[in-house]
């Protein structure tokens, strides 16, 4: 669906007709999906410049172009990028799509965030990054599908665990508070299409970074993260961007 509403061709008649059902539910999807996209592009452009040569996304979905690596390994070719999705659909894609840049490593394992410890574990996991060096950990866009029942802040807290000093997390994450309503709609076609959602607050998505430091600006909306001039988001809304986001380092 998430590749759908990018305008990307990997999904299949199923995931279109979902996403119609959400898009009847939230016409801002579309918008939405493509602020944080660009939310993505920008938060690991940052990083790679921060020095960060090594990242984790977990939850990353069919690959639509231009995928975190393209961007890491463009700041940093040899830069090492392992992506994680439950779904094995998604895994037989992403090892076709996926191209690493010949000075660099990517990797695509299947694994399920809500089993932290048995993915963490995984040999292709620990072989392509090395944990004893700053790792920057993407969940974006997945947390609003881990609910309280999975115990979703106590998965982050594991997986903030295992990653050494200097390793960073980036985090989008839909929210109530801009359109309650519509997103209650949203997660009901969710729900519908077989995947139970939590969208939080922003005092719930600030625990997740709890006692880590937030780069500037901190926690905001998607679309004003340390937006690119001439990028569109100066006609975003908070509504339509419907997403808070940060970047925080652990000391």
């Amino acid at each position: 669906m998430y590749d759908y509403y990018l305008g990307g061709t990997t999904n299949f008649p199923a995931d279109r007709e979902a996403a119609g059902r959400a898009m009847a539910a939230f016409p801002s999807i579309l918008a939405t999906a493509r602020v944080n996209r660009r939310f993505m592009h920008r938060s690991v452009r940052f990083l790679a410049r921060e020095g960060m040569d090594q990242f984790l996304d977990i939850g990353t979905g069919i690959p639509t172009s231009p995928n975190l690596h393209e961007v890491a390994q463009r700041e940093v070719p040899h830069a090492r990028v392992v992506y994680t999705d439950n779904d094995p659909i998604v895994l037989a894609h992403a090892r076709a799509l996926l191209h690493s840049d010949p000075a660099g490593r990517t990797a695509y394992v299947h694994a399920d965030v809500t089993d932290p410890k048995a993915l963490l574990d995984i040999e292709e996991i620990r072989g392509t990054l090395d944990f004893t060096r700053p790792i920057a950990l993407s969940l974006n866009a997945l947390l609003h599908f881990v609910t309280d029942d999975h115990g979703a802040h106590d998965i982050v807290e594991h997986l903030k665990d295992a990653l050494p000093s200097g390793s960073t997390l980036a985090i989008a994450h839909v929210t109530t508070e801009f359109d309650p309503e519509g997103i209650a709609r949203l997660t009901a076609a969710y729900r519908a299409a077989g995947t139970p959602g939590q969208a939080r607050t922003r005092e719930e998505i600030a625990r997740f970074f709890t006692g880590w430091q937030l780069f500037d600006p901190g926690i905001t909306v998607s679309h004003q993260w340390r937006p690119d001039p001439g990028d569109g988001s100066e006609s975003v809304t908070d509504k339509e961007a419907a997403c808070y986001v940060g970047i925080a380092r652990k000391p």
